[in-house]
This record gives structure tokens, C-alpha cells and sequence, in this order.
């Protein structure tokens, strides 16, 4: 093979990054939080029911996850996931309602992001 076939072809030793499952998760909490902090500062409005919208899909999305037979996670931390989406879920409702804020919120995906990076919660 020529110098310019193998270029066209990739290099064997390229250094494109792979990404995996636990980068996609994070890049999800991640958008979201940020959505909810815009929203935290925005104020209530439709800010904050299109954030709690999305994080409440995002949660939903981890549970039905979480419940399939085939996930390979421990019990354990599949059942402390599931509290914290159920969590997330009702407390997303008491903030539609005007009976709470954001802030708990964007500290339990702050946590959870903390954690796909292999670090304490910050």
C-alpha cells in the first residue's frame, strides 16, 4: 500500500478516542445540568418545567435501564439508582408545583456525573 492509500485507509495507530457507555451517560447528565442550573438562575418559568422535563426523561430512560434482566450492574447500586431516579421524579412534580427548587436536583446528577468520572462527589 502506498503512503497515500494508507492514509485514505486510517492509521492503525490513530489516536481517536474510543467513547464508551460511561461517556455518553455523563455527557447526558451533563446536559441536563446544565439546563437546570440555566434555570436555577433564570427563575421558575417554562426554564425550569422544560429542565425538570428533560431531567425527569433522562431518569426515566436510566430506570427502564436499570429494570432490564440483561443489566449487568449489582444489585445494590441498581437499587440505590432506582431510589435516586424515583427521587428525582418526585421531586421534579413538588417543583412543577411550586413546592421546591432546583437545588437538589442538580446535586443528585452533580453526584451521579462525579461518580461516572471515578470521582468522590464534589
Amino acid at each position: 500500500m502506498n503512503a497515500p492509500a494508507f492514509a485514505r485507509a486510517g492509521s492503525p495507530f490513530s489516536t481517536t478516542q474510543i467513547r464508551t457507555d460511561r461517556d455518553n451517560e455523563y455527557d447526558a447528565f451533563a446536559r441536563v445540568t446544565r439546563r437546570l442550573k440555566a434555570a436555577d438562575v433564570a427563575g421558575r418559568g417554562a426554564a425550569a418545567g422544560e429542565a425538570v422535563h428533560m431531567n425527569t426523561q433522562l431518569w426515566s430512560a436510566l430506570a427502564t435501564d436499570l429494570a432490564l434482566p440483561d443489566n449487568a450492574l449489582p444489585d445494590a447500586l441498581k437499587a440505590q439508582l432506582l431510589s435516586l431516579a424515583l427521587f428525582s421524579v418526585r421531586h421534579g412534580f413538588r417543583v412543577a408545583a411550586g413546592d421546591a427548587d432546583l437545588s437538589a436536583l442538580i446535586e443528585v446528577n452533580t453526584s451521579i456525573m462525579a461518580g461516572l468520572r471515578g470521582r468522590a462527589a464534589e
